[in-house]
């Protein structure tokens, strides 16, 4: 008979039993946080695009933790911490997300794909119809960026993986994880973890944030019938050309981000329709899928539990407030050149979390006014808002990269 005990049988339980306690109650409560996002999720508090595969893989590695050899525990996903090519070569031929980690996430691949298949659903000619305002709003919604960036280097953060945890305030998923793996790659899990957490939630609390900050008859304000020129095909690909052009030439240590965001645009207007549906479904659709499944499989809590994930969850919630606040500011200045004709709540949808925040705007002015129509002034400041944030992160990073 073999001699084989209950733990030796079911080693999700005996390595937890063997946990210290910090870990054995880190991994308890991520389980139990990953189950509350596929709920929430489901129920479309979240976006359950994201939030379901997260939400599976951070419950799923926190409870599949085994022995390995020499007696350390580990699962069976990914190893982030393999270092040496012998070591990484062994964890790709074990570890089943190892080579998607490995390949799509350490080199900004995956978020490469995400750009592009982002690109094919926006229409440009929102920012070129109204570059000025669109651009003034989106410019003003990078204030969290510029707050918190200080305010983390005051809580103890280096000035590198504050500046990465700054960009969450940019609200761009995609371009956050790019920020972190460059500026602070020993936390770039967390960071990137927190900051699609916390974007998740714009949607359920910049109404509120909106509600309490403007009030009831600047909310329904109706925007005024503007004449405006139907923005050609051919001139949104100019523009597409120039601008991948430009900003490449003056940040190139984010040209592969613009590349692939404008080149998206350009096959959306070119007429490449088997390019398009390619990108806007299969590609897009595949790669938030793996981006949420490793997301949630690197939340295992031997390797995420930091002291700093509480300083990263603070100024996480700080950046994206004070990047709606400085959105809803830059809608009230518009209001007061206007004359009061400018519906401030646009604002807030330059916090570009496409179409998200649109979408939020949108929603709240017509609980108050059902005729008011500001979609198009919504989708124009949140397409700015995805340009100024690759620009706002290009910029930190090109100056602090070497620091």
């Amino acid at each position: 008979m073999l001699d084989i005990s209950f733990l030796d049988l079911f080693q999700g339980i005996a390595t937890l039993l063997a946990s210290e306690p910090h870990i054995l109650v880190g991994r308890l409560f991520l389980i139990a946080l990953g189950i509350t996002l596929i709920y929430l999720g489901h129920k479309g508090v979240l976006e359950a695009l994201l939030m379901v595969p997260m939400g599976l893989g951070m419950a799923t590695v926190n409870a599949g933790v085994l022995f390995l050899q020499d007696g350390k525990t580990g699962t069976l996903f990914l190893d982030p911490l393999a270092s040496g090519t012998e070591a990484v070569v062994t964890v790709l031929q074990i570890d089943w997300l190892q080579p998607i980690y490995t390949l799509m996430f350490s080199n900004g691949l995956i978020a490469c794909l995400v750009f592009l298949g982002i690109g094919t659903l926006l229409d440009v000619g929102y920012v070129m119809q109204r570059p000025l305002r669109s651009m003034f709003l989106a410019v003003c919604a990078e204030l969290g960026t510029l707050i918190t960036l200080p305010i983390g280097v005051m809580l103890g953060l280096p000035i590198r993986e504050a500046a990465a945890a700054a960009t969450i305030g940019g609200a761009d998923g995609p371009m956050v994880l790019f920020a972190s793996l460059i500026l602070a790659p020993e936390i770039f899990v967390a960071i990137t973890v927190v900051g699609y957490l916390y974007l998740g939630l714009t949607y359920g609390g910049y109404p509120y944030l909106v509600k309490a900050l403007v009030p009831k008859r600047l909310r329904a304000i109706q925007m005024p019938t503007e004449k405006l020129r139907t923005i050609s095909s051919s001139e949104k690909m100019v523009f597409a050309v120039i601008a991948c052009i430009l900003f490449s030439l003056l940040f190139p240590v984010a040209s592969p981000l613009f590349l692939s965001l404008f080149l998206g645009v350009i096959v959306r207007e070119s007429g490449l329709v088997q390019f398009r549906d390619l990108l806007s479904n299969q590609v897009l659709y595949g790669a938030t899928f793996f981006l949420g499944l490793v997301l949630g499989a690197l939340c295992e809590a031997g390797t995420i539990l930091d002291p700093k994930v509480l300083i990263l969850l603070v100024l996480g919630i700080m950046a994206l407030t004070f990047s709606a606040i400085g959105g809803l500011f830059g809608g009230y200045v518009l209001y007061w050149l206007s004359g009061g004709k400018y519906n401030p709540v646009i604002g807030i949808a330059a916090v570009s979390c496409v179409p998200t925040t649109a979408k939020v705007a949108q929603k709240i002015v017509s609980h108050d006014n059902p005729n008011a129509i500001i979609l198009p002034h919504a989708l124009g400041a949140g397409i700015s808002g995805v340009i100024t944030s690759a620009i706002f992160a290009a910029i930190l990073i090109s100056l602090l990269r070497g620091a």
